[in-house]
């Protein structure tokens, strides 16, 4: 009786712990899916590489960046931003150098078919932004949906 005890038991601790490695092995899978989107679509996309056609593979259509401003919201979305873009490249003192940005990931949380990331964005060393960007998993992969952000003023 024992023995059958011991070897439910191990049955039990054996299939939990296959569970709890798939789950966290799925989670993993998915924060580095987001953080390569993100890499991709915003920080080489939106700014160090200038690349809309990224821009448009990871950004949701009805993507906006949403701000404060008194008690409104300010909503800026995507089409308008892939547009100045186009136009600032299309300049003739266009200089892709003013575009530079360092950034670093200070976390991504992923919770089934919705993520959340904090990214910062500096130039030169100095912290200018903190960007708080959400995400949805669609049937043909993550979109980045929208983005709240601070500007760090001295």
């Amino acid at each position: 009786m024992k023995k059958l005890l011991l070897v439910g038991l191990f049955l039990v601790a054996s299939f939990s712990l296959l569970a709890f490695t798939r789950y966290y092995s799925e989670m993993d899978t998915g924060k580095k899916e987001v953080q390569s989107l993100i890499e991709s679509a915003y920080i080489n996309g939106a700014f160090n590489k200038l690349d809309t056609k990224s821009m448009k593979a990871g950004f949701h259509a009805d993507f906006a960046i949403f701000s404060a401003k008194g008690e409104e919201i300010k909503k800026y979305p995507i089409a308008t931003w892939i547009e100045g873009i186009e136009k600032r490249k299309a300049k003739d003192d266009f200089d892709a150098s003013k575009y530079k940005w360092e950034h670093k990931f200070v976390s991504i949380d992923v919770t089934g078919g919705s993520a959340s990331a904090k990214v910062e964005l500096s130039k030169e060393g100095k912290l200018v932004y903190t960007d708080y960007l959400s995400l949805l998993k669609f049937d043909s992969g993550w979109k980045i949906v929208a983005k709240v952000y601070h500007k760090h003023t001295d």
